[in-house]
C-alpha cells in the first residue's frame, strides 16, 4: 500500500471519529434540550396557575374588609355594653336582684 492510500484511510478513520463523536454530542444536546423544554412547560403551567390564583386577590380582600369592619362594630358594641353593665354593677349593691326585677 502506499502512502497516500495510508493517508486516506487514516483520514477516513479520523473523520469517522469526528462524524460519531459530534453525533453523539448532538444527541446530548437534542436530549438535555428536550428536559429542558418539559420542565420549562411545567415552570410556564405553574405560572399561569399562580397568576390565576393571585388575580383574584383584591376581589376577596375586600369581601374580608367588609366582614372584618362589621365584626370591629360588633366588637365596638359588646366593648360598650360589658363596661356599662360593670359599672351599673360596681354602683348596685343588689345586682342580681335589679336584674330580675327589670325582667318581671
Amino acid at each position: 500500500m502506499e502512502a497516500y492510500q495510508i493517508l486516506w484511510i487514516i483520514s477516513l478513520i479520523i473523520g469517522v471519529v469526528v462524524i460519531g463523536v459530534v453525533a453523539f454530542l448532538l444527541h446530548k444536546i437534542k436530549t438535555t434540550a428536550g428536559k429542558i423544554d418539559v420542565v420549562a412547560g411545567k415552570i410556564w403551567t405553574q405560572g399561569k396557575l399562580t397568576a390565576n390564583n393571585t388575580i383574584q386577590i383584591p376581589l376577596f380582600l375586600s369581601v374580608t374588609n367588609k366582614v372584618v369592619g362589621k365584626i370591629y362594630d360588633s366588637a365596638v358594641k359588646i366593648i360598650g355594653g360589658s363596661a356599662t353593665i360593670k359599672d351599673h354593677a360596681d354602683g348596685c349593691p343588689g345586682c342580681p336582684a335589679c336584674v330580675l326585677n327589670h325582667h318581671k
